[in-house]
Protein backbone atom coordinates (compact mmCIF):
# COMPACT_ATOMS: atom_id res chain seq x y z
CA UNK A 1 0.00 0.00 0.00
CA UNK A 2 2.81 2.38 0.93
CA UNK A 3 4.63 1.44 -2.27
CA UNK A 4 1.56 2.30 -4.37
CA UNK A 5 1.10 5.60 -2.54
CA UNK A 6 4.72 6.57 -3.18
CA UNK A 7 4.37 5.68 -6.86
CA UNK A 8 1.22 7.79 -7.12
CA UNK A 9 2.94 10.73 -5.41
CA UNK A 10 5.95 10.40 -7.72
CA UNK A 11 3.70 10.33 -10.80
CA UNK A 12 1.84 13.41 -9.56
CA UNK A 13 5.05 15.36 -8.94
CA UNK A 14 6.37 14.32 -12.35
CA UNK A 15 3.17 15.57 -13.99
CA UNK A 16 3.48 18.93 -12.23
CA UNK A 17 7.13 19.21 -13.24
CA UNK A 18 6.32 18.47 -16.88
CA UNK A 19 3.50 21.01 -16.81
CA UNK A 20 5.78 23.74 -15.42
CA UNK A 21 8.44 22.90 -17.99
CA UNK A 22 5.87 23.09 -20.77
CA UNK A 23 4.69 26.49 -19.59
CA UNK A 24 8.26 27.77 -19.56
CA UNK A 25 8.91 26.29 -22.99
CA UNK A 26 5.77 27.97 -24.36
CA UNK A 27 6.50 31.43 -22.96
CA UNK A 28 7.16 32.68 -26.50
CA UNK A 29 3.74 31.45 -27.69
CA UNK A 30 0.38 33.10 -27.16
CA UNK A 31 -2.99 31.44 -27.81
CA UNK A 32 -5.26 33.88 -29.66
CA UNK A 33 -8.95 33.23 -29.02
CA UNK A 34 -11.67 33.87 -31.59
CA UNK A 35 -14.44 36.44 -31.21
CA UNK A 36 -17.35 37.90 -33.15
CA UNK A 37 -16.53 41.32 -34.55
CA UNK A 38 -17.15 44.36 -32.34
CA UNK A 39 -16.52 48.11 -32.37
CA UNK A 40 -13.36 49.49 -30.77
CA UNK A 41 -13.96 52.39 -28.37
CA UNK A 42 -10.55 52.90 -26.78
CA UNK A 43 -11.89 51.80 -23.40
CA UNK A 44 -11.95 48.02 -23.78
CA UNK A 45 -15.58 47.84 -22.66
CA UNK A 46 -16.72 45.18 -25.11
CA UNK A 47 -17.72 42.02 -23.21
CA UNK A 48 -15.77 40.09 -25.85
CA UNK A 49 -12.54 41.06 -24.11
CA UNK A 50 -13.55 38.81 -21.20
CA UNK A 51 -12.73 35.84 -23.46
CA UNK A 52 -9.00 36.30 -22.93
CA UNK A 53 -6.48 37.28 -20.24
CA UNK A 54 -4.09 40.19 -19.96
CA UNK A 55 -0.53 39.59 -21.15
CA UNK A 56 2.24 41.39 -19.28
CA UNK A 57 4.75 43.50 -21.22
CA UNK A 58 7.87 43.62 -19.01
CA UNK A 59 10.16 46.64 -19.13
CA UNK A 60 12.98 46.02 -21.59
CA UNK A 61 14.98 49.14 -20.76
CA UNK A 62 14.29 52.21 -18.67
CA UNK A 63 15.68 55.64 -17.94
CA UNK A 64 13.01 56.36 -15.34
CA UNK A 65 10.32 54.50 -13.42
CA UNK A 66 9.19 51.02 -14.44
CA UNK A 67 5.66 51.56 -15.68
CA UNK A 68 3.30 48.58 -15.93
CA UNK A 69 1.96 47.71 -19.38
CA UNK A 70 -0.37 44.91 -20.42
CA UNK A 71 -2.25 43.82 -23.52
CA UNK A 72 -5.04 41.57 -24.77
CA UNK A 73 -5.42 40.06 -28.25
CA UNK A 74 -8.39 38.46 -30.04
CA UNK A 75 -9.15 37.60 -33.66
CA UNK A 76 -12.29 37.29 -35.78
CA UNK A 77 -13.17 36.22 -39.31
CA UNK A 78 -12.18 39.68 -40.54
CA UNK A 79 -9.23 40.85 -38.46
CA UNK A 80 -7.19 40.90 -35.26
CA UNK A 81 -7.89 43.04 -32.17
CA UNK A 82 -5.46 44.53 -29.65
CA UNK A 83 -6.15 46.25 -26.32
CA UNK A 84 -3.34 48.01 -24.43
CA UNK A 85 -3.35 49.39 -20.89
CA UNK A 86 -0.39 51.67 -20.12
CA UNK A 87 0.32 52.96 -16.63
CA UNK A 88 1.63 56.51 -17.05
CA UNK A 89 2.20 59.86 -15.37
CA UNK A 90 2.29 62.30 -18.27
CA UNK A 91 1.20 62.26 -21.91
CA UNK A 92 4.42 62.89 -23.76
CA UNK A 93 2.72 63.31 -27.12
CA UNK A 94 2.74 66.35 -29.41
CA UNK A 95 2.07 64.95 -32.89
CA UNK A 96 -1.45 65.74 -34.07
CA UNK A 97 -1.35 64.06 -37.46
CA UNK A 98 -1.22 60.51 -38.77
CA UNK A 99 1.97 59.24 -40.38
CA UNK A 100 4.39 61.10 -38.12
CA UNK A 101 7.35 59.39 -36.32
CA UNK A 102 5.23 58.51 -33.30
CA UNK A 103 7.99 56.30 -31.84
CA UNK A 104 9.78 59.49 -30.76
CA UNK A 105 7.04 60.01 -28.15
CA UNK A 106 4.67 57.86 -26.06
CA UNK A 107 3.31 55.04 -28.21
CA UNK A 108 2.27 51.39 -28.45
CA UNK A 109 3.43 49.29 -31.39
CA UNK A 110 2.30 46.05 -33.03
CA UNK A 111 4.44 43.96 -35.38
CA UNK A 112 2.77 41.16 -37.40
CA UNK A 113 4.81 38.71 -39.48
CA UNK A 114 2.29 36.20 -40.86
CA UNK A 115 4.59 34.42 -43.33
CA UNK A 116 8.13 33.68 -42.06
CA UNK A 117 9.07 32.57 -45.58
CA UNK A 118 9.36 36.24 -46.60
CA UNK A 119 11.11 39.04 -44.63
CA UNK A 120 8.07 41.34 -44.72
CA UNK A 121 5.80 42.39 -41.86
CA UNK A 122 3.38 45.05 -40.67
CA UNK A 123 4.45 47.72 -38.19
CA UNK A 124 1.61 49.63 -36.54
CA UNK A 125 2.00 52.49 -34.05
CA UNK A 126 -0.70 54.26 -32.02
CA UNK A 127 -0.20 57.35 -29.86
CA UNK A 128 -2.29 58.17 -26.76
CA UNK A 129 -3.76 61.09 -28.74
CA UNK A 130 -5.13 58.50 -31.21
CA UNK A 131 -2.83 59.17 -34.17
CA UNK A 132 -1.38 56.28 -36.13
CA UNK A 133 1.61 55.25 -38.22
CA UNK A 134 1.12 52.28 -40.58
CA UNK A 135 4.11 50.75 -42.36
CA UNK A 136 4.76 47.64 -44.41
CA UNK A 137 8.38 46.68 -43.69
CA UNK A 138 10.91 44.81 -45.80
CA UNK A 139 13.82 43.60 -43.63
CA UNK A 140 16.73 41.90 -45.40
CA UNK A 141 19.84 40.93 -43.43
CA UNK A 142 19.09 43.53 -40.75
CA UNK A 143 18.58 46.38 -43.22
CA UNK A 144 14.98 47.51 -43.34
CA UNK A 145 12.73 50.15 -44.81
CA UNK A 146 9.01 50.84 -44.66
CA UNK A 147 6.22 51.99 -46.95
CA UNK A 148 2.70 53.11 -46.25
CA UNK A 149 0.07 50.70 -47.60
CA UNK A 150 -1.78 51.63 -50.78
CA UNK A 151 -5.57 51.93 -51.01
CA UNK A 152 -5.72 52.52 -47.26
CA UNK A 153 -9.47 53.13 -47.09
CA UNK A 154 -12.70 51.33 -46.32
CA UNK A 155 -12.37 47.72 -45.21
CA UNK A 156 -8.57 47.89 -45.52
CA UNK A 157 -8.29 50.70 -42.96
CA UNK A 158 -7.28 50.00 -39.35
CA UNK A 159 -9.80 51.02 -36.69
CA UNK A 160 -8.34 52.59 -33.55
CA UNK A 161 -9.36 54.56 -30.48
CA UNK A 162 -7.73 55.69 -27.22
CA UNK A 163 -8.80 56.84 -23.77
CA UNK A 164 -7.10 58.42 -20.77
CA UNK A 165 -7.64 57.68 -17.08
CA UNK A 166 -6.99 60.22 -14.32
CA UNK A 167 -6.52 63.28 -16.52
CA UNK A 168 -7.22 64.95 -19.85
CA UNK A 169 -6.37 63.55 -23.28
CA UNK A 170 -4.06 66.35 -24.31
CA UNK A 171 -0.34 66.86 -24.75
CA UNK A 172 1.69 66.97 -21.50
CA UNK A 173 -1.37 66.30 -19.33
CA UNK A 174 -0.82 64.61 -15.96
CA UNK A 175 -2.60 61.23 -15.99
CA UNK A 176 -2.66 57.82 -14.31
CA UNK A 177 -2.90 55.62 -17.41
CA UNK A 178 -4.01 55.45 -21.01
CA UNK A 179 -5.54 52.75 -23.19
CA UNK A 180 -5.38 51.97 -26.89
CA UNK A 181 -7.74 49.68 -28.79
CA UNK A 182 -6.94 48.51 -32.32
CA UNK A 183 -8.56 46.43 -35.06
CA UNK A 184 -6.31 45.38 -37.96
CA UNK A 185 -8.28 43.90 -40.90
CA UNK A 186 -6.79 40.84 -42.58
CA UNK A 187 -7.51 42.47 -45.95
CA UNK A 188 -4.78 45.04 -45.21
CA UNK A 189 -2.22 42.24 -44.93
CA UNK A 190 -2.81 40.81 -48.40
CA UNK A 191 -0.99 39.09 -50.05
CA UNK A 192 0.87 38.00 -46.89
CA UNK A 193 -2.44 36.48 -45.76
CA UNK A 194 -5.51 35.64 -47.85
CA UNK A 195 -8.11 35.68 -45.10
CA UNK A 196 -8.69 34.64 -41.52
CA UNK A 197 -6.12 32.16 -40.18
CA UNK A 198 -7.38 28.61 -39.79
CA UNK A 199 -7.44 27.16 -36.25
CA UNK A 200 -3.93 26.08 -35.33
CA UNK A 201 -2.28 28.55 -37.70
CA UNK A 202 0.80 30.35 -36.41
CA UNK A 203 2.06 33.89 -37.02
CA UNK A 204 5.24 35.44 -35.72
CA UNK A 205 4.51 38.69 -33.87
CA UNK A 206 5.52 41.09 -31.13
CA UNK A 207 4.12 44.17 -29.41
CA UNK A 208 5.80 47.02 -27.57
CA UNK A 209 5.29 50.19 -25.61
CA UNK A 210 7.55 53.28 -25.54
CA UNK A 211 7.35 56.00 -22.88
CA UNK A 212 9.37 59.22 -22.78
CA UNK A 213 8.27 60.82 -19.49
CA UNK A 214 11.65 60.57 -17.74
CA UNK A 215 13.82 59.35 -20.57
CA UNK A 216 13.52 56.46 -23.00
CA UNK A 217 11.61 53.52 -21.51
CA UNK A 218 10.38 50.45 -23.40
CA UNK A 219 8.24 47.43 -22.60
CA UNK A 220 7.71 44.39 -24.79
CA UNK A 221 6.06 40.97 -24.89
CA UNK A 222 9.18 39.28 -26.25
CA UNK A 223 12.50 40.99 -25.60
CA UNK A 224 14.45 41.64 -28.77
CA UNK A 225 17.71 43.12 -27.51
CA UNK A 226 18.05 42.39 -23.77
CA UNK A 227 20.42 44.76 -21.97
CA UNK A 228 20.94 46.80 -25.14
CA UNK A 229 19.15 49.74 -26.78
CA UNK A 230 15.94 48.29 -28.17
CA UNK A 231 15.75 47.27 -31.81
CA UNK A 232 12.14 46.29 -32.36
CA UNK A 233 12.95 45.01 -35.86
CA UNK A 234 14.85 41.89 -34.78
CA UNK A 235 12.00 39.83 -36.19
CA UNK A 236 13.69 36.47 -35.65
CA UNK A 237 13.18 37.11 -31.91
CA UNK A 238 9.44 37.70 -32.27
CA UNK A 239 7.09 35.40 -30.40
CA UNK A 240 4.39 33.23 -31.98
CA UNK A 241 0.63 33.73 -32.11
CA UNK A 242 -1.28 30.43 -32.22
CA UNK A 243 -4.84 30.95 -33.45
CA UNK A 244 -7.36 28.87 -31.54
Amino acid sequence: MLHKSLLSLFAFLLLIGNSVSAQKADSSQLIIKKTPDFTVTGEGKSPNWAKTKWVSMPVQETAGEKLNTKAKILYSETGIYFLFHCEDQKLTATFEEDGKPLYKEDVVEVFLWPDPAIPAYLEYELSPLNYELVLMIINKDGKFSGWRPSSYTGKRQIQHATSVQGGEKKSQAAIKSWMGEIFIPFSLLQPMVLGAPAPGSKWRANFYRIDHDKGYTTGSWQKTTPNKPANFHEFNKFGTFVFE
